[in-house]
């Protein structure tokens, strides 16, 4: 307990320093486009569709701008909450939850009003509830909601195919009393109101059916599940919500999204900012010069950048931001080798790799060992990372202090390459390709730091880093393409199911693209879920932890701290671990002296 209060007094004084201003900054400097904020991001959007978008870019960009919640948290904590889209969040002392815990009342407020005037009513919530809970597309994030409220992880069986129940059983446990939402959970679940204080996203049914989207019926939700690319959804440019924000255009070649100012915002004051400016700029140098010229309010720096940025006039950085996010490695055993450029021959003769190349632990292990984990810290994020030895944060419930990982080690790496595949890896060699998405210079420098490594153990073992642009990544990583590859992760909700689902089940988001499968995992997960008792769900974190480090299909590298660059005209900005990108909750934001 005393921890957390020290963790909050931290917060809070961040918090203080971020409204007020750091001294010793620029003053009396014009402020550059006062009513617009633009910020320059290394990534490119994947999708506003929020049935579909999964990634910390296009999430950041719309989640609470755009598409509100019902509930939304209570400044910079994790764990309280105040009304948003409801009108009170629901409690035992309320009554708003029942007694087993398993059903939730959400009253909607009659105030609430979507961007074009109308209404936003409980029918809507349904709706938007049920629609992303019955896309899930491959790799999305509908089972975040399945999982908790149906109790089942996905809409389709082992063969793929829709389950003809799956319609009945969501509209079920969803459903519309008067102007009241209930959901009643297949079971109680602890973090269920922290989950819909992110996952809740409401659109209107009226305009997204108007847009030719799904209708709402059993009829037609084949029509919507699992839709093959971002652009197969009708809301893949977006869907109009009820936020202080509108989304106004999305420039795909100029990989430009514009919000603007919702000046009939519901709740009352509209926000201070006319416009926000979401802008791809891969380079650094190019980001670094837009904040410096105040181009750019708000830039991507990675760690190894800092310091070109520190002591700039007029620009201020925030460090040591707490954040739930897991940096990893991961390796995929089963590659999908039709058209794929980043195996060579696509055998093991030396001139590539077959598919299955990481189906052998001994490779995974031999990779594991051959990284250098104390020179990425200090390059990639000057220190400020915990090195990993799991899925689960440190800071989070059931992350290990004592947890057994890999350390860099030339001799037990050699070892375990003469293992891999009856030694036929370490006499014939081999040719891949590691990839990372551009403009994330620590990806980047941790592919140099694997390929430099390796390729000094054996001189017939070959290795190439290629960067790929966001959208790409992610797509290629969903269709099974990437065969060794870079990806973090920043929670969904602050609880460790969010980390071991999506990176050791089976159904996971990593573990599709990935083909890994430990059946005492999953059982495992499972049970963690269904648990209420502490002391057991940590001996069962524990574990898997164990596994994670016995099966390595993912080497975790660590738990980074944060940082946002930002220049001192922004005011309002504050912090929340939850956020997932550094502008945070744009309605508060303003600039000014």
């Amino acid at each position: 307990m005393s921890g957390t209060r020290r963790w909050l007094l931290y917060l809070i004084l961040l918090l203080a320093l971020a409204l007020v201003g750091v001294p010793g900054v620029a003053q009396g400097q014009a402020v550059k486009n006062p009513d617009t904020l633009i910020y320059a991001h290394a990534g490119d959007h994947d999708s506003l569709d929020p049935a579909w978008q999964y990634d910390t870019l296009s999430s950041g960009t719309t989640l609470w701008n755009v598409y509100e919640t019902l509930i939304f948290f209570r400044g910079i904590s994790v764990g309280d909450y105040v009304p948003l889209l409801a009108k009170q969040v629901p409690s035992l002392q309320n009554g708003l939850i029942s007694a087993d815990a398993r059903t939730f009342t959400f009253p909607i407020d009659e105030r609430a009003r979507f961007s074009d005037g109308t209404p936003v009513t409980a029918e809507d919530v349904k709706y938007s509830l049920m629609r992303f809970m019955l896309m899930d597309r491959d790799g999305g994030p509908s089972w975040i909601l399945l999982s908790t409220i149906i109790g089942e992880d996905t809409t389709r069986d082992k063969d793929g195919n829709l389950k003809p129940d799956i319609y009945d059983k969501v509209n079920r446990a969803i459903q519309v009393r008067g102007n009241n939402v209930v959901i009643t959970l297949h079971r109680p679940y602890a973090p269920f109101l922290n989950i819909m204080a992110s996952w809740s996203m409401v659109i209107s049914k009226r305009a997204a059916i108007a847009k030719g989207d799904w209708d709402g019926t059993k009829a037609t939700v084949a029509q919507l599940n699992n839709p093959k690319t971002n652009s197969d959804t009708k809301l893949f440019d977006g869907a109009i919500g009820s936020g202080p924000f509108v989304i106004e255009r999305w420039d795909r070649q100029n990989k430009t999204v514009v919000l603007v100012r919702n000046d009939r915002y519901w709740r009352g004051t509209p926000p201070a900012l006319r416009r926000v400016i979401f802008r791809t700029v891969e380079e650094f140098a190019t980001r670094r010069l837009m904040l410096q010229q105040g181009d750019a309010d708000v830039i991507d720096v990675g760690r190894a950048e800092q310091s070109q940025v520190e002591g700039l006039a007029g620009v201020r950085i925030v460090d040591d931001l707490a954040t739930f996010v897991t940096q990893a490695l991961f390796m995929n055993l089963k590659i999908s080798a039709e058209g794929n450029p980043y195996i060579g021959s696509g055998k093991l003769d030396g001139n590539g790799i077959p598919p299955d190349f990481f189906s052998d632990v001994h490779v995974r292990r031999a990779i594991a060992y051959s990284f250098d984990y104390a020179t990425f810290a200090r390059d990639a994020y000057r220190g400020k990372i915990t090195l990993g030895n799991g899925p689960i944060p440190r800071g989070m419930f059931g992350y290990n202090p004592r947890g057994q990982w890999y350390t860099t080690n030339r001799d037990r790496a050699i070892a375990e390459w003469r293992e891999a595949w009856g030694g036929r890896v370490w006499d014939q060699g081999f040719k891949m390709t590691v990839l990372f998405n551009s403009g994330n210079t620590a990806r980047r420098i941790a592919s140099q730091i694997l390929k430099s490594n390796l390729e000094a153990l054996n001189p017939k073992f070959k290795v190439e880093t290629q960067g790929l642009a966001w959208s790409t990544y992610l797509a290629q990583e969903n269709e099974g393409k990437l065969p060794i590859y870079f990806l973090g992760w920043a929670a969904d909700y602050a609880d460790p199911d969010n980390f071991v689902y999506p990176f050791m089940h089976s159904n996971g988001t990593f573990t599709g693209a990935q083909s890994y499968k430990n059946p005492e995992v999953d059982r495992l997960i499972e049970e963690a879920q269904r648990t209420a008792n502490p002391e057991r769900r940590r001996q069962i974190y524990f574990r898997l932890q164990e596994i994670a480090y016995s099966d390595v299909p993912t080497i975790y590298l660590g738990y980074p701290t944060g940082f946002t660059v930002m220049r001192t005209w922004v005011r309002g900005w504050y912090w929340n671990p939850i956020f997932f990108v550094p502008t945070g909750y744009l309605y508060t934001l303003s600039k000014g002296q």
